[in-house]
């Protein structure tokens, strides 16, 4: 079975998110790595006797989409930050695709930001839809639901507890969502909507 190795970052030191911050979270990422390929290896070893394992197969088989989901979004989330933040160039294509849906780039951010606001933890993400043309957001409150089942995820955001109490505290969401935003490298971005085209 292919075994996941967590992903290396070019990550510059951040505005209003500290270094420890990022390490913490970075470990807990490579946890989530850790976790799906141990729960890989353990369906293995139960299915030689799928009768007598039968409850703790299905058990493992429905919390292994939770792992993959830590890792994947992780992997979307550290890279979206990767060697500086950079405007998104209104000019682009996936500028005057934002521009055409939502009005503005700012009324993406805000929206984007209004979601991961709301309470609770979880991901405010932004998929884009290349059959109808068109962007979604969503939350995913645990990483395996609320998906817009297949569609690319152009910038997901973590507003889980973790990535924002450290440097903010249990109240500081918000600044830490205005951080997100401050440090986020639109090319990468770009590079994502370009991939789907």
């Amino acid at each position: 079975m292919h075994k996941y190795e967590p992903q290396t970052f070019n990550l510059p030191t951040l505005e209003g998110i500290s270094d420890k911050s990022v390490e913490e979270h970075l470990g807990l990422y490579a946890g989530y790595v850790k976790n799906f390929n141990a729960m890989t290896d353990l369906l293995q070893d139960l299915a030689v006797d799928s009768e007598k394992n039968a409850h703790a197969l299905s058990e493992i088989i429905r919390r292994r989409s939770f792992e993959f989901g830590g890792m994947r979004l992780h992997e979307h989330y550290f890279s979206q930050w990767e060697d500086e933040a950079r405007a998104l160039d209104e000019s682009s294509a996936l500028g005057q695709a934002l521009i055409k849906q939502y009005g503005s780039v700012e009324n993406v951010v805000a929206q984007l930001t209004h979601v991961g606001n709301m309470r609770g933890p979880g991901w405010s993400i932004l998929y884009f839809d290349p059959q109808s043309d068109s962007f979604h957001i969503g939350f995913s409150g645990e990483q395996h639901q609320g998906h817009f089942v297949t569609l690319p995820i152009m910038i997901a955001l973590d507003v889980w507890e973790h990535a924002f109490l450290l440097d903010h505290g249990a109240a500081g969401k918000g600044k830490y969502i205005d951080a997100f935003f401050t440090n986020l490298n639109w090319d990468v971005v770009v590079e994502r909507f370009n991939a789907v085209q």
